[in-house]
């Protein structure tokens, strides 16, 4: 994998789990054929799959392990949160969409599969927003 590989944001892999079989094929598709994440899809994940969907634990470790091995996982720092604080500034973000856009960012993505932000969208010249479920 490379700075090109595409960035997935949580919501992605979290259709993983769905019951929306569409949904769920193409977020197969897209985490099998790799790509990176950060520390911080890894934790809203795990919130969610504990949280709201009441997954136990050792079947939340077994879907990160699977996603660990497809995806090379982007650490976070304070490079990161430097830039995720201008980027939600800047464009109007959520603190946290702001940092998944930062990490991949400084990991050289090109492109962010996400349904949470506007597709189509540039950012910093250089990330382009694509809602990998829209038809």
């Amino acid at each position: 994998m490379n700075g090109t590989d595409p960035f997935l944001d949580t919501n992605v892999l979290l259709y993983l789990l769905s019951g929306d079989a569409s949904k769920a094929d193409r977020a197969e598709s897209l985490v099998a054929a790799g790509g990176r994440i950060s520390v911080q899809v890894l934790n809203e994940f795990a919130s969610v799959a504990s949280r709201k969907l009441g997954m136990p634990w050792h079947e939340i470790h077994e879907a990160l392990n699977t996603i660990r091995e497809l995806c090379l996982v982007e650490a976070l720092g304070l490079e990161t949160h430097d830039l995720g604080m201008s980027l939600a500034e800047r464009y109007g973000l959520s603190i946290y969409d702001a940092m998944i856009l930062a990490s991949a960012t400084l990991a050289g993505c090109k492109i962010v599969f996400t349904e949470d932000l506007q597709h189509g969208q540039l950012i910093e010249g250089q990330l382009r927003i694509i809602n990998p479920f829209k038809s």
